[in-house]
């Protein structure tokens, strides 16, 4: 990391930051080019190990690459604010992020519904009613973290 001013080492201050994110963006590999997709997630972390939870339909590009490849870098951010400086003419932006790489792994269906149970509490609905007949047409997978770092960039207005 070029700015070690702003990076976080603690790991539970980057779960925090984890927690305050709505969105996780995965990057997948797709040859020429790489592949990046939004995704709604949760997240487990226990004894420094995180672990990231994804649902999809059973059928898209994103499987048939996570199928291909596993390996997986991501990417969240939170927290922007834009601070203008009129006099100096100048801008920046506060925000902290999240990024990583891992492995992902489809969920097998014995677990889908426990991993939705994580995903659906990230987003603070810890007792969502599931409708049982629509998991098994449901791809859940995960994506166990390797490598993690958070940034942060704080200025006063």
């Amino acid at each position: 990391m070029r700015r070690k001013d702003r990076e976080i080492t603690d790991f539970e201050e980057i779960i925090s930051i984890i927690r305050r994110c709505d969105v996780c963006r995965v990057a997948l590999n797709d040859g020429d080019y790489p592949y990046i997709v939004p995704l709604n997630f949760g997240m487990t972390a226990e004894n420094g190990r995180v672990v990231l939870y994804f649902h999809s339909a059973k059928v898209g590009t994103k499987l048939d690459l996570i199928r291909k490849d596993s390996r997986a870098s991501f990417e969240m951010d939170c927290g922007h604010k834009l601070i203008t400086d009129s006099e100096a003419g100048s801008c920046t932006m506060n925000y902290e992020s999240v990024i990583g790489k891992g492995i992902i792994e489809f969920v097998p269906d014995a677990e889908k519904l426990e991993a939705l149970k994580i995903l659906m509490a990230h987003y603070h609905q810890e007792n969502f009613p599931f409708n049982e007949n629509v998991i098994p047409q449901t791809a859940v997978f995960k994506l166990t973290v390797s490598e993690l770092s958070g940034k942060r960039r704080e200025k006063k207005n």
